[in-house]
């Protein structure tokens, strides 16, 4: 049976766990990749070299980025909801579901802005030094801006694996509790 009471039946949960799993995987490879590109082209003193590296993040960022980022989030929210976990029942579910959406955002919207606008830079600048680009901060957001979203994803992994104890109290005990307390 696929789905149950409100459950996800045994072998969809399975299949949406290898997904939610492999694009998860897959994001945070994504990351990796970028950040050693980022690495690369802040460390080097060749320009040609950056340029390659800055010419590359786009080609891996743009076809990768929205559709791992989303299914990521997209799986994980259909896990949380179809399974005893839920999406607000355990503390650590739902700090798992915001820190993701907040990286979902970051990427679509952030980080494929800083790749253009180092593919640009580039661009506009074919040959000479990497003085004579102009830069400014742009390869310095280009380390940071993946090894924040590393951290983010790190945090994720150590969360679904240790599961802390902490399950959320409900409207009625948080009520509960502040009766007895006027009460007492």
């Amino acid at each position: 049976m696929i789905v149950s009471s409100g459950r996800l039946g045994p072998s969809l949960r399975k299949a949406l766990m290898v997904l939610h799993i492999v694009t998860s995987v897959g994001w945070l490879a994504l990351m990796l990749c970028l950040l050693a590109l980022g690495a690369v082209a802040l460390a080097t003193e060749d320009a040609d070299t950056l340029r390659t590296a800055y010419r590359t993040m786009p080609l891996l960022g743009d076809p990768l980025i929205l559709p791992l980022s989303l299914l990521s989030l997209l799986t994980g929210l259909v896990l949380a909801l179809g399974t005893p976990w839920g999406l607000f029942r355990f503390q650590w579910v739902t700090v798992k579901f915001w820190l993701t959406l907040a990286a979902a955002t970051a990427s679509v919207f952030q980080l494929t802005a800083r790749l253009h606008e180092a593919g640009d830079v580039v661009a506009r600048h074919p040959t000479g030094s990497i003085a004579a680009m102009h830069l400014g901060f742009t390869r310095y957001n280009l380390v940071i801006v993946p090894t924040l979203a590393l951290t983010v994803y790190v945090v994720n992994v150590a969360l679904s694996v240790v599961k802390p104890s902490g399950r959320r109290r409900s409207w009625a005990d948080r009520a509960g509790a502040r009766r007895g307390r006027r009460s007492g």
